[in-house]
């Protein structure tokens, strides 16, 4: 990592420590000035992320402002199968038009064992049981991209086919296949990364491995 984006990645945890500082100081502030002055150490995290990023401030504000109460790391979660040939399936992501396994952000009420296979059902039409957790990950640490103001937590289930298949929802996938590891499409680098498709095979082979975490 060069002098230069070392110093940005340092300005962007600094945003992000901001930014959940200002949330946690809105959810428990009663004094209507203490509320004022939360709101606008939010909205200098949102310039802060603007200027890293480039995204438009209004953009990142709005962004900031959906979740309240105690600010806690976001929980992705994804859901990893393969074949009898070790092929790893993948779905493309409408958003950016590049594969992952699939998955997504944890909804509430969801068990993390149900989040995962119902991704899986939901993103590529394959019935599928979540059997083990092989990885617990900090998104930044992982060094996926782009950069989020958030922290996020991505947990990786290893899965088993179950035989059921459906036709895969149409809002968010647009294909649909088996992998080789030796001869992957363009992943998509802010979901899934080729050394944590490789891990995840090493625990496919290997059930005796310790959960990853990092």
């Amino acid at each position: 990592m060069t002098d230069q984006s070392s110093a940005a990645e340092r300005v962007r945890r600094v945003a992000v420590e901001l930014a959940a500082l200002a949330q946690d100081g809105a959810t428990f502030a009663a004094d209507p000035y203490d509320q004022e002055r939360y709101a606008q150490a939010s909205a200098l995290a949102a310039e802060l992320f603007a200027v890293l990023t480039d995204r438009p401030a209004d953009e990142l504000r709005a962004e900031l402002g959906r979740d309240s109460g105690y600010a806690t790391p976001k929980v992705d979660v994804r859901g990893v199968l393969f074949d009898d040939d070790e092929r790893v399936l993948l779905m493309r992501e409408r958003s950016d038009g590049c594969w992952c396994p699939p998955g997504g952000w944890a909804d509430p009420l969801d068990t993390p064992r149900a989040a995962a296979e119902r991704e899986v059902r939901e993103e590529t039409g394959y019935g599928a049981r979540a059997e083990r957790l092989i990885a617990c990950y900090d998104r930044d640490v992982q060094g996926h991209e782009p950069k989020l103001p958030v922290a996020v937590y991505k947990l990786f289930f290893l899965c088993r086919a179950t035989g059921d298949v459906v036709p895969a929802e149409e809002l968010e996938t647009l294909e649909v296949g088996w992998f080789a590891l030796d001869a992957l499409p363009p992943l998509s680098r802010a979901r899934v990364t080729e050394a944590q498709l490789r891990r995840a095979l090493e625990h496919h082979r290997d059930p005796s491995l310790p959960v990853d975490v990092d």
